[in-house]
This record gives C-alpha cells, structure tokens and sequence, in this order.
C-alpha cells in the first residue's frame, strides 16, 4: 500500500496510506488534508490540487500533460519546477510519495 506523506506550508506532515491507482488528490481529500481542495473532482479544470513533488520522486510520474501545463500556469502559488496537478499523480503500488501543499490554492 503507497503513502503520501503531504506537508503543510507550516511543517506539519499528515502521512496517508492510499490505495493503488487512486489519485494524491482523491487521496488527500477523503482523508481530510487541509490545503488541497480539488474543487472539479479531479478533471484538471480548476487549478485547486496544485502541490510541489518532492525532486528525486518526479520521475515516478510522466511530465505534465499540456492540459495540465496550462493548469499550472493558473494555480494560486508559485509554479515551481517540481509542481503538479496532484489530480493527475496516480499511486503505485510500492511507491511511497512525498508532497508539498502550496500556501494557498485559490
């Protein structure tokens, strides 16, 4: 079973057992982390699941779609080279996650 271990902007660290082929978001918000809002469910459509993948774990996921690229460029923190859609990261089996959840998101 994959975890995600999702940071806050304050330090605080909420680890989470997810289920394989589930999203970091769908994860995050069945089990209450706060920061990540998921407002269209998950249709890369509103920007709201932006989060920062820890560097050395990017390569888990293929890059940005465009869709999701020009999602990014409308989140409500700063776009780092490390942020995602956390919508589109689906969790494997045997791969643990971490997470970095902006300061604001809308």
């Amino acid at each position: 079973m994959p975890k995600v271990f999702y940071t806050q902007p304050d330090g605080a660290v909420k680890v989470i057992d997810g289920a394989v082929g589930d999203s970091v978001m769908s994860t995050a918000v069945k089990n209450g982390v706060r920061g990540i809002v998921g407002q269209c469910g998950g249709t890369l459509s509103c920007a709201t699941c932006h989060v920062y993948v820890e560097r050395a774990e990017l390569g888990y996921f293929a890059g940005p779609t465009e869709d999701e690229d020009d999602m990014l460029e409308c989140t409500a923190a700063d776009r780092a080279d490390n942020s995602r859609m956390s919508c589109q990261l689906t969790l494997a089996d045997g791969v643990d996650l971490h997470v970095t959840v902006p300061d604001e998101q809308v």
